[in-house]
């Protein structure tokens, strides 16, 4: 228990203080925001601090948080401390200056930022990539949120020849196309503060109870034994690095984070909001991170004789094991949510705890499709000032995320084969982001902090080529010969986002600049 609460405190003390550097490096001021000089009824409108700032929390905050640490903690208590870290120096400073950015220069989304920064080529496929994402982000949210209610919540079987199955896709489907076209302040606006306040409680609970009850936690110089499954044998046989940041994802960094957040900057009132709604719900959403990260090895401890779990190796690896009935069996990554809701909430609290859970996709997904949505009506320089619009462009996007929909469901390795692609592809996006904001730090002539989005650019480019050098999912090399290539494309990558750094911006820029008025 004294790791976790370590970590606890490494993630709020050092986000205060690191938030505090951000937002000094940045220098937000009194100018305008977007809400004001762009307004227009549908995607810039001004709200307050505290709802942007929920929004913005369920608008990041998917099954990464939850799922990610599940499947994390197996690595060891040393995610007690890895996770804090990285959300402080990486995940925190990439959603503050992602935010803040688009804000000052108008708004603007992540694919023009890229361009603006990077050049048109790098935007070109940055928006190809960033599309492909953001349409892997909805089936994902759909998929998960649907599961877990199925499952969890009525009983269902969750399986492809239900019935109850389709009805509940379906009504995540009609939500996510309603969410996708109207005005962001008469959906999202008005349900998603309720939606924070029950997944806060939801995160508190389980939190609280981890003291209550005095669960066991190990710590990092203990024996990494609990309950009869070794920590430490996962830790060295599963490749912590690269595997893990991959793993854990959203709940340490997320490049699909900079999709969503800049949504949000067009709904701020004034700059020095940045730092609550950007940065701080990052570490919020850390703290999510690390609750389900400690629930999920509390359950462990107590074993599947005493409502928890006991994790057991199969032919395919390790595997979690639960009561169902009156036998113990194999369960997935999701059911584990159900299992810690109730050993530590009981029935009822376990329930609404549930319905947190499934919040959280859902108001990721949406916004999600929205800003694919944006980012295609940018790129095709079609106005979406009228539903009829609006609706014209999500109608294939939906189509075709349904017919993907269906292939993950009937198809057994569908579903495995779309998550393992987009948690990749999700830190990628990171890559770029970091590079953006480097080069812009560096323009606006502050490259003595060039250090700060440095930091998480150069690891993070190692982590994610790493892993897809020697995953199976990728191209499978040896895993020394990927960790090398890691280390030279991270160089490359560094170098070369301080080289266009130290560039003058491209003319192309400066105009954009001018017409927006900055």
């Amino acid at each position: 228990m004294t790791t976790f609460i370590i970590g606890l405190v490494i993630l709020f003390t050092g986000g205060a203080i690191y938030g505090s550097l951000c937002q000094r490096v940045f220098g937000p001021d009194d100018r305008k925001t977007p809400a004001y000089t762009r307004a227009d009824g549908v995607d810039f409108v001004a709200m307050p601090k505290w709802k942007n700032a929920l929004i913005n929390l369920l608008n990041i905050a998917g099954t990464g948080p939850i799922l990610g640490p599940i499947q994390g903690i197996l690595f060891g208590p040393a995610a007690f401390l890895t996770i804090p870290i990285g959300c402080v120096i990486g995940g925190g400073v990439h959603d503050y200056f992602c935010g803040m950015i688009s804000a000052r220069e108008g708004g603007i989304q992540m694919p023009e930022i890229v361009r603006r920064t990077a050049g048109t080529a790098m935007h070109r496929l940055y928006t190809v990539f960033v599309c492909l994402v953001l349409f892997l982000v909805g089936v994902v949210f759909i998929y998960t949120p649907g599961d877990i209610a199925a499952t969890q919540v009525f009983g269902f079987g969750g399986t492809a020849g239900e019935a109850s199955t389709w009805i509940i896709y379906g009504a995540i489907f009609a939500y996510y196309l309603i969410a996708t076209l109207f005005p962001i302040d008469k959906i999202i606006g008005r349900v998603y503060p309720v939606f924070g306040g029950i997944l806060l409680l939801s995160a508190v609970g389980v939190f609280a109870m981890l003291f209550i009850k005095g669960y066991p936690l190990l710590n990092v110089w203990d024996p990494w034994v609990l309950n009869g499954f070794d920590f430490g044998a996962y830790f060295r046989s599963e490749q912590f690095i690269p595997a893990f940041f991959v793993t854990v994802a959203c709940g340490i960094l997320s490049g699909f984070h900079s999709t969503q957040i800049t949504l949000v900057s067009r709904t701020i009132q004034h700059e020095k909001e940045g730092r609550t709604t950007f940065y701080n719900m990052m570490i919020s959403e850390g703290f999510i991170a690390m609750v389900w990260a400690a629930g999920t090895m509390a359950v462990i401890g107590v074993g599947a004789e005493n409502a928890g779990i006991t994790m057991q190796m199969t032919e395919s690896g390790w595997a979690y094991f639960a009561m169902v009935g009156d036998a113990v069996q194999k369960i997935s990554a999701t059911s584990v949510v159900g299992v810690v809701c109730r050993n530590m909430l009981g029935p009822v609290g376990g329930i609404i705890a549930i319905i947190g859970v499934i919040i959280l996709p859902v108001t990721s997904g949406d916004t999600a499709l929205r800003s694919l949505r944006l980012i295609l009506a940018d790129a095709l320089h079609i106005p979406q000032d009228k539903s009829i619009k609006r609706i014209l462009l999500s109608l294939p996007v939906f189509a075709v995320a349904f017919a993907v929909l269906i292939w993950a469901k009937v198809d057994p390795n569908g579903f495995n084969t779309i998550w393992r692609y987009f948690g990749w592809s999700n830190q990628t996006l990171s890559v770029f982001a970091l590079a953006a904001i480097l080069i812009w730090i560096m323009r606006q002539g502050k490259k003595r902090y060039l250090w700060i989005p440095l930091i998480p650019l150069a690891f993070y480019a190692f982590i994610t080529c790493s892993y897809i050098m020697s995953a199976k999912i990728g191209l499978s090399l040896p895993y020394g010969v990927s960790l090398v290539i890691g280390v030279v494309f991270s160089i490359a990558i560094s170098a070369a986002s301080i080289w266009l750094g130290g560039k003058d911006a491209p003319s192309a820029e400066r105009n954009d600049r001018q017409e927006t008025g900055i």
